[in-house]
């Protein structure tokens, strides 16, 4: 299987839809070689990417698994890179914080989404490892909007002010 950006499903359609809002199977390693798992992780960041998004969850590219990847970009350095197998967010903070979100898979939309502005993520590695990552701000958001679409959940559920935007320049992240 070589390189390939993956087709990103969307709300416009409404059979693709139906499979966002459904919760994804548990990621099942028995199933997959780590030659495959990478490959897919690469396929993911790719359209992630290709698409100026800042994360991409594996029912967004039509596969039925608890995976996303993500990338926090960072000023003069080498952005972040995340790909979490079956996510688990914990200890959210009280305090909130409201962003702007839009997403890959509801386009030209934009809306105020209020999340915790510090979450726990645990989940696994490409490699079966346990991890824990303590997330603040974007990152936090970025993580808890993936998760969310794991659980067939949609931003435009939960947010307010939506409006259609569609950014000069790219200049604003879709997750």
């Amino acid at each position: 299987m070589e390189n390939q950006n993956r087709k990103i499903l969307t709300v416009n359609n409404k059979i693709e839809e139906k499979f966002l809002r459904k919760k994804a199977a548990d990621f099942d390693f028995s199933k997959f070689t780590k030659k495959e798992i990478q490959q897919l992780i690469t396929d993911m960041r790719k359209t992630m990417k290709g698409a100026n998004g800042v994360g991409l969850s594996a029912n967004q590219i039509g596969l039925d698994m608890q995976l996303f990847v993500a990338e926090l970009p960072k000023e003069n350095s080498k952005p972040e890179f995340y790909a979490i197998f079956n996510p688990m967010l914990s200890k959210p903070s009280t305090k909130k914080t409201n962003l702007e979100e839009g997403c890959l898979s509801v386009p030209g939309i934009w809306g105020d989404v209020s999340r915790p502005e510090k979450i726990t993520l645990t989940g696994f590695d490409k490699n079966q490892k346990k991890i824990k990552i303590k997330a603040i701000g974007f990152l936090a958001k970025i993580f808890q909007h993936e998760v969310d679409h794991l659980n067939g959940i949609l931003f435009i559920d939960k947010a307010t002010n939506l409006h259609k935007h569609e950014p000069e320049n790219g200049s604003k992240y879709k997750v």
